[in-house]
This record gives structure tokens, sequence and C-alpha cells, in this order.
């Protein structure tokens, strides 16, 4: 069974711009890329033709994966009114207990996740233990580098 992704309306449209642009000036640079290499001869030996065809490959294989994700999502609403519960969409300000440090993120779908950028992913340790709580809720979140404490202080859209 394929699985569903979670989606926001933005990160649907930047997923079929990135479709578009891979079927066609993808797809012309990797054909040109290939008809360039044979020119170069034996292609047992020619490492250009061997580069373009991997690089097809990958490209060939986002594709698939592109088209797979706008087949089976959900679209994550924006969330109306004020938020009172973690859910998916939602800007969650948290205490680290351990460190005494806030710290604040978007909870997204995993095609979204971003940490760098704030964006975690509903299915990440942080993110399962956060959904459906509220503020002054407590999570112990079960991480691979061991457990950590977070507080809930603020939801905002």
């Amino acid at each position: 069974m394929t699985k569903t992704v979670k989606l926001t309306a933005s990160a649907k449209k930047k997923l079929e711009e990135e479709l578009e642009s891979l079927k066609t000036e993808g797809r012309a640079d990797i054909a040109e890329k290939i008809r360039v290499a044979r020119g170069y001869g034996d292609l047992s030996e020619n490492s250009e033709y061997d580069e373009a065809k991997n690089e097809q490959a990958k490209m060939e294989a986002r594709i698939v994966e592109i088209e797979s994700m706008l087949k089976n999502y959900e679209l994550i609403e924006d969330v109306k009114g004020a938020a009172k519960t973690v859910v998916v969409g939602v800007k969650v300000c948290v205490l680290d207990e351990e460190y005494n440090e806030e710290c604040e993120y978007r909870v997204v779908g995993s095609t979204e996740a971003d940490p760098r950028e704030g964006k975690i992913s509903d299915e990440s340790p942080v993110g399962k233990a956060l959904l459906g709580k509220k503020v002054g809720d407590e999570v112990v979140v079960e991480a691979p580098a061991g457990e950590f404490r977070l507080k809930v202080l603020r939801i905002s859209k």
C-alpha cells in the first residue's frame, strides 16, 4: 500500500513545478548530454556517457517519486482561528527543560521537513510527541540520542 504524504498548498505547488521542470528542461538537458557523450566514441569506456546515464536514472527516479506523492497526498489545510492543540501546519514554541532553552518549530508533513528552517516532520520523534498536545503540556521525546523533555509554551498559526 502506498503511503499518503501530507502537503501544504505551497509544497504541492513546488512539487508540481519541480515535476514540470524535470519532465521538460531536465529531460532535454540529459538527452543532450547523452548525445554529446555518444559522440566521444566507444561507450564501454566512456565516463561522460556513464555519468549522463546515471544522472538520467536519478532524474527519472525523482519524477516517479514526485508523481507518486502527487497521486497519494492529503492537503494540509491552513489552521483556522486560534490553534488549541498541536496539529500539522501549526507553529509550536517549546521549552527544552534540560537546557532551559526555547525552540520554535513548524510541524509539517515529511516531504516539507527542514530542521534548519525550523520545520519538523509530524513523523519525527519530536513531531510525534507534540501532536495533540496543548499549551502547558509536557512531553518526553524518545530520540535516537536518548530521552528529553519538552514543555509546550505557545501554539500559533
